[in-house]
């Protein structure tokens, strides 16, 4: 799967994409149809230390699904929003295989 990674206003390390690679690469066994995935990662401007964000947008066909999870980390961020991708991505299967 193609995977692009964006960072808004900083710059990200290569340890962190290849993180994000792997795990969307999990994605990729729940629904294999997936066209390409963009990941932003931003950091909130408060004294809070949940300012985190990694938002994930995932592009299939006639579709396109959004997860943001704001966490301490970018990558307990990643872990959740993919949790959540991938059970948008399992019910989008089964509607699939409802339909035909």
């Amino acid at each position: 799967m193609k995977v692009n990674v964006h960072a808004v206003n900083f710059s990200i390390d290569r340890k962190l994409v290849g993180f994000v690679q792997a795990r969307m690469d999990k994605l990729e066994k729940y629904y294999d149809r997936v066209v390409f995935s963009d990941v932003f990662f931003k950091v909130d401007n408060t004294s809070e230390k949940t300012n985190k964000i990694a938002e994930i947008k995932i592009n299939v066909p006639g579709d396109e699904f959004i997860v943001k999870k704001q966490c301490k980390t970018f990558e307990e961020a990643v872990e959740l929003a993919a949790d959540s991708m991938q059970r948008l991505l399992v019910k989008r299967k089964q509607k699939v295989r409802a339909s035909t």
